[in-house]
């Protein structure tokens, strides 16, 4: 059996809308004396914020090296499976050949990236970090695909607080000195 909801009837003033217009036009008013806060984007940009993840990018360390080590967690990781990485060799004749790996290839489809800062949280070694970056724009999908020639150069270096080739230089030519 249906409800029926009783309502009170509408008064002359609620049925002409006479006080909801006024005070629209009373906000309007209000609104036309106060400071504006219109920005002249992109040569006035807005404060980021604290804690704002922006752009994936890869780092190198003070030295110029790459840090990635091709382990592929970020890859793992990533929800929606943005980063596409091919593990290649570091050559035998470089100096760091026994240290480890370094990615062939190394992409990251911004189309895709949802701007989680998982792959950031997983890396081992700190090569991947999110960027105060917020305007990424292209004109075809394929511009939309950061490479890993993009990544170093959008990452640039940070410090590098693990040291790690050095440790593991160290530690190898100490290995050989027992030989």
């Amino acid at each position: 059996m249906p409800i029926v909801v009783k309502r009170k009837p509408l008064n002359l003033l609620e049925k002409l809308y006479l006080p909801e217009i006024a005070r629209g036009l009373a906000v309007t008013f209000r609104r036309m004396f106060e400071k504006k806060v219109t920005l002249e984007y992109p040569e006035q940009r807005p404060p980021i914020p604290e804690g704002y993840r922006g752009v994936p990018t890869l780092v190198r360390d003070p030295e110029g090296r790459e840090k990635c080590v091709s382990c592929q967690l970020c890859e793992f990781v990533c929800p929606p499976k943005a980063i596409r990485i091919t593990p290649g060799e570091i050559p035998e004749d470089d100096e760091h050949a026994n240290v480890e790996k370094a990615p062939k290839e190394f992409d990251i489809d911004m189309l895709r990236c949802i701007y989680c800062g998982m792959c950031q949280e997983v890396c081992p070694e700190e090569a991947i970090w999110l960027q105060n970056q917020y305007s990424m724009s292209g004109y075809t999908r394929a511009e939309m695909v950061n490479d890993k020639a993009k990544l170093y150069e959008l990452g640039g270096t940070l410090p590098d607080e693990h040291f790690k080739w050095k440790k593991k230089k160290e530690a190898s030519r100490s290995a050989g000195d027992h030989h």
